[in-house]
């Protein structure tokens, strides 16, 4: 992909998704949610059944992403941040890794489509 196939890629507006119809696939575990914010922005309260990666860390040592890239192979992944943009980058990330991975967007389009917002499991 080309400077300006990715620049395109990421600032595309991304199809809307009804974030309530993947509930009961979560909660399944067919479909795994990521919450790649920072550790100091969990406290706010995290998406109910998120695994909380921080996208530094996929970026960097891979402490707490290894594992989990090894849980999700074959499923599908669904990421979110504050605003969406951090989430689009890491579901391009993973989409180059060969994950299905869908940005959806941010804590707060969770939040609209009724997602429980939980205080986050340490």
């Amino acid at each position: 992909m080309s400077f300006l196939q990715s620049l395109k890629a990421m600032f595309s507006p991304s199809p809307r998704l009804d974030l309530a119809s993947i509930a009961p696939r979560v909660q399944a575990g067919e479909i795994l949610l990521v919450d790649v914010r920072e550790p100091d922005e969990w406290a706010g309260g995290v998406g109910e059944h998120a695994h909380l990666l921080p996208m530094s860390d996929l970026r960097g040592p891979r402490a707490q992403w290894r594992s989990f890239l090894q849980q999700a192979k074959g499923r599908e992944v669904f990421v979110y941040c504050a605003s969406g943009m951090r989430s689009a980058r890491v579901a391009q990330l993973l989409a180059t890794e060969g994950v299905t991975a869908t940005n959806a967007g941010g804590i707060g389009d969770l939040a609209s489509a009724g997602w429980p917002i939980v205080p986050p499991r340490r």
